[in-house]
Parts: C-alpha cells; structure tokens; sequence
C-alpha cells in the first residue's frame, strides 16, 4: 500500500511519530514528509535516522490551512497525530486546544480534500468517548468532522483510529514515576482507584497499519487494549527499581481527570461490531455509502461499554509488558 507513495505525517516529531516513521520506512515509501511546529524536535529526528534521503521536515502548524493545503501536494497518505493532548493543559486554555484539535483537523480535511489524498488516519484517543474533559471533547469533535468528511464530495477517505495510553510516548507516567522513584523515592498517585488502558507503542502503530489497511472509510476502530490499575503499574516500576523504599503519596485527581477511561461508551455499542481479536469498530450514525453493508457479516459488541476497570492485568503481566517495552 506505501510502497513508491509519498506520505504525510502531522505533528510527527512527537513519540507516535518516531516510531510511525521507523515502520513506514519499512514499506518503501517514496517520501515521508514530517510536519511539526518544533524546530529542535525535527533536527533531533533528522540526526536520529540518520539524515535518511525519504525524510523531508517541515515546519509549519496545523492552525495554518495555507501551510497544510502546502505539505499536502503530491501526497497520497496522511497520518494525522498532531493535536494538544495533555489534559490539565485542554482544561486551562481550551480555545487553544480547539485551534489545534478541532479547527486543525479540519484544516487537514479540507487540505487532503483539494490535493487528491487518497487517505486520511486520524488517531484519536480514549478519552474521546463520552467525553468528560475538554481535551476528550475536543478530539471527539475531531472524530465527528473525520467521520463527516466521508459524506463530503471526495474520492478521499477519512478514517478514525481510538486507542488508549501508550507507554514510553511524551509525557506518559512511566517516565514521570521513574523520575519520582529515582530523585525522591516516592511516587505520586492521584487516586488509588485509578485504572488505565496501556499498550507498547510498537504494537499500537502495528494495530495503527491494520486499520489503515483494512478500513472502508467513516468507522471508527477501536483498539482492544490490556488494562491495570495505576498502583499496581507504579508498585512493578518500584520493585524494578534500585531503590530499598519508596513511598506512595496520594495527590488528589487533577481537572478532568477520570478514575476509569473508556474506550467505548454505551451510546456507541449500540453501533458497534466486533471486528477481531484487536478491534472493535463503531459504525457511524449518519448514513455513508456502502458502510453497513460491508460490516453486515460481524456481530454486534453485545457490550455495555468497553472501559478500564475491567479485566485488570496482573503485577506478573503488567511487568511483561514493561519488559516488552525495554522500560524494565
């Protein structure tokens, strides 16, 4: 499917990015163009694989449809990863996470629209699903304009991917509570009910090509994803770890923070399908041509809903994962 094809990543200096980048290259693409605002983060990257020929950077927001229609021409994939994503951040500047998270995706619609793009990725987030914080709400928006764009008069197809956290990526607790555990012997638990969805980030970008590979256009695929509770992921890390004692302090939950994250809502399992082993895949609920028809063989989710307090991993599987990970 990428072999001699140009392709375009937006904010692709990010973790996501990288490791996209490592496994496109794979397929022989033609060219990857890798659009991001960070000056640093593209040199960096660029020394990192080796200043490789196929890589062209470009500097540019995705709040600037100009610049997108721009980085768009000639290409026939988009993976678009660029968005803000912290939550406390969306929760205290929101108009700023509706520019990037909103408004920037239909900058990238409009963009693959007039340069003939043959398919747009739209990876979106857990946090999408009933949403309860702006940073939820904000990418949920983005789903429903992706999802939209399908209806539009566009040989282009859009197509979303939801998954949860991935570990090692900017920002993600791994690396804060190695931090913590290392300088001050003592991790930082905002509540202890807590529960998240975790998966690598090479087996995410794996699920991440299968989609893309197999999606029609206006679904929206739903990783399955192994989940714990943050204690327990916190306690293997400290176990891990040189240190003889760490202590445990209790933070209190943070703005729009959830105790549990859900993956699928009980409003969308009622259009949802169990598609393998991997996904579940929502079917939207505005009509798109040809849709239903091509899910008319797979069997509903019978599901409430789909969220992390269920079926916990073990300390035992949670330390394997980490160690697949090479974070232990």
């Amino acid at each position: 499917m990428f072999k001699d094809q140009v392709i375009l990543v937006t904010g692709g200096t990010g973790s996501w990015g990288y490791e996209l980048v490592r496994q496109l290259l794979t397929y022989e693409p033609k060219e990857i163009r890798i659009f991001s605002r960070n000056e640093s983060n593209q040199f960096t990257m660029q020394q990192e694989f080796n200043n490789n020929p196929k890589l062209k950077f470009i500097i540019g927001d995705i709040r600037d449809k100009d610049a997108v229609i721009e980085a768009c021409h000639g290409v026939q994939y988009v993976f678009h990863l660029a968005a803000l994503k912290h939550v406390p951040v969306c929760e205290y500047q929101p108009i700023e996470a509706l520019k990037t998270n909103v408004h920037g995706t239909q900058n990238v619609i409009v963009a693959s629209m007039q340069c003939n793009v043959k398919r747009v990725v739209y990876i979106s987030t857990d946090k999408a699903s009933n949403p309860f914080n702006f940073y939820g709400l904000s990418k949920a928006m983005g789903e429903r304009l992706i999802i939209h764009a399908n209806t539009l008069d566009t040989a282009t197809k859009f197509v979303c991917i939801r998954g949860g956290n991935v570990l090692g990526t900017n920002g993600s607790v791994i690396h804060v509570f190695k931090k913590q555990i290392e300088e001050n012997a003592k991790v930082g638990i905002t509540d202890m009910r807590m529960t998240r969805f975790f998966l690598t980030l090479e087996d995410a970008i794996s699920l991440v090509f299968k989609a893309t590979f197999e999606s029609v256009g206006g679904e929206i695929f739903v990783m399955k994803m192994p989940a714990c509770k943050i204690i327990d992921f916190a306690k293997v890390l400290i176990d891990a770890s040189s240190k003889d004692h760490v202590d445990i302090e209790i933070l209190g939950i943070r703005p729009g923070e959830k105790i549990h994250e859900l993956l699928l809502s009980e409003y969308e399992s009622a259009k949802a399908i169990s598609y393998d082993d991997e996904y579940f895949v929502i079917l939207p609920f505005i009509h798109i041509d040809g849709l239903e028809e091509r899910y008319a063989k797979y069997k509903p989710t019978n599901l409430d809903n789909y969220n992390s307090s269920k079926e916990l991993m073990s300390k035992e599987e949670i330390k394997t994962i980490l160690q697949k990970g090479g974070f232990i």
